[in-house]
């Protein structure tokens, strides 16, 4: 039996935070669910194309704040902020509750997993190769700079009459190692012949590194400390 778990969730509590962040009692949890269930779901339906790989959702006793991540952030915000206006309104209607938003822009878009996976379910439902979109998944991924990289394809793929999975992997995913920050995100792609699965898992490089510099390097680690020359008398 192989122990499988999600890699974002094993890491919740230890080293990630939660997606929703808030607390109500046994009577109003189960409402509340719900309803990040259902801002989530609005915006990913209306914004399919602005690559938004997560969203996370904190509620205070007043208010509702939705942050926003997202490649492009421009297409959320729109002309002078309109778009983001409309949209604030469209989910305040949907909840009755006030809500804000906050846009926080994804830097590295060819290192996120989800976006990745995104990308190869777009590829495969315009009937690009499979193989081929897993290649090139792989070697733009490692070419950004990941640690290493890992594609799961399930379906009937290339329209054939079993379906199957197919898998391909760069560098190292070391799943149980908890410090190390390893990405998850999942698509579907939708054929004529039905849809397929696709799981991609990114390895972005180590937590505690990542925090000590932007490179993943402590600045001061690289530097070798040397010692004053002694002139030798004669």
């Amino acid at each position: 039996m192989g122990q499988k778990i999600h890699p974002t969730g094993f890491r919740i509590g230890v080293m990630e935070d939660w997606r929703s962040r808030w607390y109500a009692g046994k009577a109003e949890f189960k409402d509340l669910l719900v309803e990040d269930f259902k801002v989530r779901k609005y915006i990913k339906k209306k914004y399919s194309y602005a690559g938004i790989p997560k969203i996370e959702i904190e509620r205070t006793r007043d208010a509702v704040v939705v942050l926003l991540h997202t490649a492009r952030p421009g297409v959320i915000i729109g002309r002078k902020g309109a778009e983001v206006e409309k949209l604030q309104e469209e989910l305040q209607n949907l909840t009755g509750r006030r809500i804000e938003i906050k846009i926080v822009e994804v830097n590295r878009p060819e290192i996120d997993a989800q976006l990745v996976a995104e990308d190869i379910a777009e590829q495969l439902g315009k009937r690009a190769s499979f193989r081929r979109t897993m290649k090139r998944a792989l070697d733009n991924t490692m070419d950004a700079g990941a640690k290493g990289v890992k594609v799961r394809l399930s379906g009937r793929l290339g329209g054939a009459e079993m379906s199957r999975t197919e898998k391909a992997a760069a560098g190292s995913i070391p799943l149980s190692t908890l410090r190390a920050k390893v990405d998850y995100g999942f698509a579907e792609a939708r054929t004529p012949q039905g849809h397929i699965g696709v799981k991609v898992w990114v390895h972005q490089g180590d937590y505690l590194k990542m925090e000590a510099g932007t490179d993943g390097h402590d600045a001061q680690a690289g530097q070798v400390s040397k010692k004053p020359k002694r002139s030798r008398k004669r």
